[in-house]
């Protein structure tokens, strides 16, 4: 019996040793899972923090391009406005050159000249953008015609142009110098 005591008595030593590593087992894994855990949290904590910069650095991108293209329009309307003005300040000179080449003149190297020196100007305009604004035989359109006067016509269209007495210019969609025009009906 003392023999089955000793027996009886190492099987439940090795039970307890058991249990103990099992503990042991069960603590690692335990504490295994805190730390995944916690690593777990640092890395969502992580994600997030990234995906917040992400969010900060493509609003900021979309805010530069933004800046970018409205910095381009009011570049391009200041362009265009100061060579309105530019223009508007020569208008009366091609009008005067205009008129010298209607005028009746035995000299004819004379009006060759102004001639020329008007198609020289009219090649500058041109190049910068600078249109005639067409006014015969179109309908009146305030934002590029001013009425100096109307006549009853039945021939003519309602509120058709029938006379100029100043030409107009424009850049684009920018009037530089409204026609002076003579309205039917």
């Amino acid at each position: 019996m003392a023999e089955s005591k000793k027996v009886e008595e190492k099987k439940a030593e090795e039970k307890k040793e058991q249990e103990h590593e099992t503990q042991k087992e069960v603590k690692k894994e335990a504490q295994k899972e805190i730390k995944k855990e916690k690593n777990d949290s640092i890395i969502d904590e992580k994600q997030h923090e990234l995906d917040e910069l992400n969010d900060r650095y493509k609003r900021v991108l979309a805010e530069f391009e933004n800046f970018k293209k409205r910095s381009g329009k009011e570049r391009e309307t200041l362009y265009n406005s100061i060579l309105g003005d530019i223009v508007g300040a020569f208008l009366p000179i091609v009008d005067n050159l205009e008129n010298a080449v209607k005028a009746e003149t035995k000299d004819t190297e004379y009006k060759k000249g102004v001639e020329l020196v008007l198609k020289q100007f009219k090649d500058i305009l041109k190049s910068k953008g600078v249109e005639e604004i067409v006014a015969v035989g179109e309908t009146f359109d305030p934002s590029q015609h001013e009425a100096v006067s109307s006549i009853q016509d039945p021939e003519k269209g309602t509120q058709e142009i029938v006379q100029e007495y100043r030409k107009g210019y424009k850049i684009g969609n920018k009037v530089i110098r409204h026609s002076m025009v003579v309205v039917a009906n």
